[in-house]
């Protein structure tokens, strides 16, 4: 019998992820992971729990109380160093630079995929992860590679914060809720008497949870007060506290009042602490047709693309359609990627993955 060592959260997905694993024959033990200490690591302002007890320890407890239900043995680790070390640190740098990077990406490559894998291998003997993700694997036997596959739910599909995992990863990966859809999961939640199954669903930054963002962010950045222009006029309109806080595509918090319409960020100079915005009414600064991706990691064989262009889709943000693009290859790891339809907001530092229908080929950040 393969012993699986599912990620536990607290939440219905992992939940169910448990029990239909049971289901199907697998030996089943959960681990909870404590990635995020708001004490050890300056988490003060911004933070918007008021509760005695910690959201964390509401969701161990959620986990102890999942894990007795379905009589299963649940592990605790924390991974708080880990998290800081290889997640946040990077997280807090790209915003100093004015990128806007993907946190839920890094903490599935690094801390998930990685130090969580790690410890159910080495410390649990397992044979295999498992997460609540609503995304698929599968080994074909003819190009000999593990595919990311979709989530069969199109509005819950995760595979974009799934595309930093290689090879090996997914070759140790279980991805239960594949082809169910949300609402399933909460029937099955219900009909198996697990109490969490009407618990909302985790928002926020990935470990860390909900915070007033531009706040939580100067408990690491401080401020850098500058002017906001006016892309077409070049006038100053506004000012800001500090242009690392703002991304592209942004509206709320600029505090442009008296406008005839509102304002969009569209682009920032960090050195000299301005943020550009454009009005609604004339888009063409926020669309792009082509964007710059470095650092792609495919998770499929890349050789078939070497040298080559091709088609495929693209996602440069979660829950965005699949965007039609033609794909050219600078080097293995850096990317040239021409959209069909010009597409709004495309930020640097976030990910562009790629898609050959429900496979996902791998993803990288924009520049």
């Amino acid at each position: 019998m393969k012993k699986v060592i599912v990620g536990l959260s607290g939440g219905v997905d992992s939940a169910v992820a448990a029990h239909l694993l049971i289901k199907r024959g697998y030996q089943v033990e959960a681990l909870f992971m404590r990635n995020w200490d708001s004490g050890i690591n300056n988490d003060f302002l911004g933070n918007k729990n008021e509760s005695e007890i910690c959201p964390q320890e509401v969701d161990y407890n959620d986990a102890k109380e999942v894990a007795e239900k379905l009589g299963i043995k649940l592990h605790r680790v924390d991974f708080i160093k880990e998290y800081w070390d290889y997640v946040f640190k990077y997280f807090i740098d790209e915003y100093k630079k004015g990128r806007t990077p993907n946190p839920d990406i890094l903490c599935n490559k690094y801390i998930k995929f990685n130090m969580f894998l790690n410890y159910a291998v080495k410390e649990l003997n397992a044979d295999y992860i498992a997460t609540g993700h609503y995304a698929g694997v599968k080994f074909n036997k003819i190009t000999k590679n593990f595919e990311l596959l979709k989530g069969k739910d199109n509005s819950k599909d995760q595979s974009y914060f799934l595309s930093e995992l290689n090879q090996e990863k997914l070759s140790k990966t279980l991805f239960p809720l594949y082809e169910y859809e949300k609402a399933e999961i909460r029937k099955i939640a219900k009909d198996n008497s697990l109490h969490i199954f009407e618990k909302k669903d985790s928002t926020g930054i990935c470990f860390i949870g909900e915070r007033q963002f531009t706040e939580f962010l100067q408990n690491y950045i401080s401020n850098q007060p500058g002017d906001i222009v006016d892309i077409k006029t070049n006038k100053v309109i506004g000012q800001h506290i500090g242009a690392m806080y703002y991304t592209i595509g942004q509206r709320k918090g600029l505090n442009l009042g008296g406008q005839k319409e509102p304002y969009y960020v569209c682009g920032k100079d960090i050195e000299k602490k301005i943020i550009f915005v454009c009005p609604l009414s004339d888009g063409r600064f926020l669309n792009s047709d082509k964007c710059e991706v470095e650092d792609f990691n495919w998770i499929v064989d890349h050789k078939k693309y070497a040298n080559n262009k091709f088609e495929c889709t693209a996602k440069f943000r979660y829950r965005q359609a699949d965007i039609k693009v033609t794909v050219e290859m600078v080097d293995e790891n850096n990317l040239k990627v021409f959209m069909d339809t010009p597409i709004r907001a495309v930020t640097p530092g976030q990910e562009c993955v790629l898609y050959l229908n429900e496979i996902c080929l791998g993803g990288g950040k924009i520049k």
